[in-house]
């Protein structure tokens, strides 16, 4: 049974919105009137703020809410514990580091499983980043740098902050134009764009001024392609519906 991934441009920021529309669409996506939602916050060293963040968003009148440290863990059995969950939800931070505890402890294989199994996977910036086979980060300062080892859950790379970052939109251009990176997506801070399995569904957002597009090199230069972005909040897509296309 394919599970969802769900890869927005912001991370935290996003997660601060309490009422965005996007916490409802990945909810629902569940089809689960109470899901058991994880949350990761491994991308900023299990920060305690992060995480009280993480309950006052994902309250306990519409979810389960858990979340999971790794650098101060009191879970023993991971498999089991990542596998009871219907949603898991990534937080932003340092991705180089995220993903090196998280191949330290055995997660990544966990978390390709808990896909495989239906579960919906999401997550904004680090929490992007992640699912793709690379992407831009600031991983290890700044200028911006090429991350090429991500999980490769989803093919081709993705850049998230498309819009708020100036300077890493060209980074991810010249990346593809060497051959560092293969062709993906860039999103702006409040985008999302969604998979059911592998399959791109569509994009969406909450503000109509959001884009999002599909970047790659064709015959040797860099073509933007705008993606359709479907408004959540007032329209069908709400409540878990995949955006139409």
């Amino acid at each position: 049974m394919a599970g969802h991934i769900v890869a927005t441009g912001a991370g935290r920021a996003l997660m601060e919105r309490r009422t965005d529309p996007y916490h409802e669409f990945v909810l629902g996506l569940t089809r689960k009137e109470r899901p058991r939602v994880l949350f990761l916050p491994t991308a900023t060293g299990d920060d305690p703020a992060y995480i009280v963040s993480f309950y006052e968003t994902y309250t306990a009148d519409r979810c389960d809410p858990f979340h999971l440290r790794l650098f101060t863990r009191t879970v023993t059995d991971l498999r089991a514990f990542v596998l009871s969950m219907d949603l898991i939800t990534v937080g932003g931070g340092n991705t180089a580091n995220m993903l090196d505890v998280w191949r330290r402890q055995g997660l990544d294989v966990i978390l390709r499983e808990a896909w495989e199994n239906g579960a919906v996977l999401t997550g904004g910036s680090a929490g992007a980043l992640c699912w793709f086979q690379g992407g831009t980060t600031d991983s290890f300062g700044l200028p911006y740098q090429v991350l090429a080892d991500g999980l490769g859950f989803l093919e081709g790379s993705v850049c998230p902050h498309y819009d708020g970052e100036d300077s890493r939109r060209p980074v991810y251009r010249d990346a593809l134009h060497s051959g560092a990176l293969p062709g993906g997506y860039g999103i702006d801070d409040l985008v999302g764009i969604y998979f059911h399995g592998t399959e791109f569904v569509g994009a969406f957002s909450s503000s109509p001024a959001a884009s999002a597009l599909r970047v790659d090199v064709v015959d040797g230069m860099i073509a933007e392609t705008r993606l359709p972005v479907q408004l959540l909040g007032s329209g069908s897509s709400a409540g878990g519906r995949a955006p139409s296309t």
